[in-house]
């Protein structure tokens, strides 16, 4: 079965959501990021997915008193995106207590430096390719860089690429539902990577139709927000996700 992974946007230390994209379009939620995390690990999730929006527009991490707090409160896996442009920023998210960092403006970028980190760190590098109108956006969604998703992901497989959470941010907070034929399309044409949905998840009518199709991981933010998915929803998808009938 596919794996629910809740998402928590921060800015300023508390939990938001995007529209598109669009810091303009912001909206804040009730409730402190290490109190959500923990609502969702006791759903029995395996991981949390934790974007830094502060830190993606500022090219540094700037909620790792966040990070730190949510990873004392939780034993899941935390995937953590947002401000990661070099070496002491990805060791700074791992100390803070990261089990994954998701890079994208770097990959896209700095490709070298991002093939450093997959020789260094192995599994726990995720490549993040947020996509718009065809081409890869950078630096918290603001630009694009001349580079396709299958460009991006086919340079970094032989180096042992093994995660990549893509992002059609034309779908992302939108509540209409996700892109699923360009991951069917991405899953088909690299099997070796485990691609994760983001962007447009509505309700669980969304993740049973991406389970048939057989995607691996989902991400839900605004969903669970807006209470169009709830807690009691994860937690039963999570126990069957678990069970050896469902493997």
């Amino acid at each position: 079965m596919i794996r629910i992974i809740p998402a928590i946007d921060l800015i300023d230390g508390r939990c938001v959501r995007l529209t598109r994209g669009d810091y303009a379009q912001k909206k804040v939620y009730d409730g402190s990021p290490a109190e959500v995390a923990r609502s969702y690990a006791d759903c029995g999730v395996e991981r949390i997915h934790l974007v830094d929006l502060d830190g993606a527009k500022a090219g540094s991490p700037q909620n790792l008193r966040t990070l730190e707090a949510i990873a004392s409160a939780v034993s899941c896996e935390l995937e953590w995106g947002g401000g990661i442009a070099g070496d002491a920023a990805l060791q700074g998210v791992f100390d803070a207590g990261a089990t994954h960092a998701i890079v994208g403006s770097v990959a896209a970028r700095r490709p070298e430096l991002f093939e450093s980190w997959l020789s260094r760190y192995g599994s726990r590098m995720i490549l993040g390719a947020d996509v718009r109108d065809g081409r890869i956006a950078v630096s918290g969604w603001q630009e694009s860089v001349a580079l396709g998703i299958d460009e991006l992901v086919a340079r970094f497989l032989p180096l042992g690429l093994r995660e990549s959470i893509v992002t059609e941010i034309s779908r992302d907070g939108m509540l209409q539902g996700p892109a699923s034929e360009l991951y069917v399309r991405l899953q088909a044409a690299f099997p070796q990577v485990g691609f994760t949905v983001s962007g447009g998840i509505s309700g669980m009518e969304d993740i049973r139709a991406l389970d048939s199709l057989g995607l691996r991981k989902v991400i839900v933010g605004k969903a669970i927000y807006e209470n169009r998915i709830t807690l009691k929803d994860i937690a039963l998808w999570s126990q069957n996700a678990s069970s050896p009938a469902s493997m």
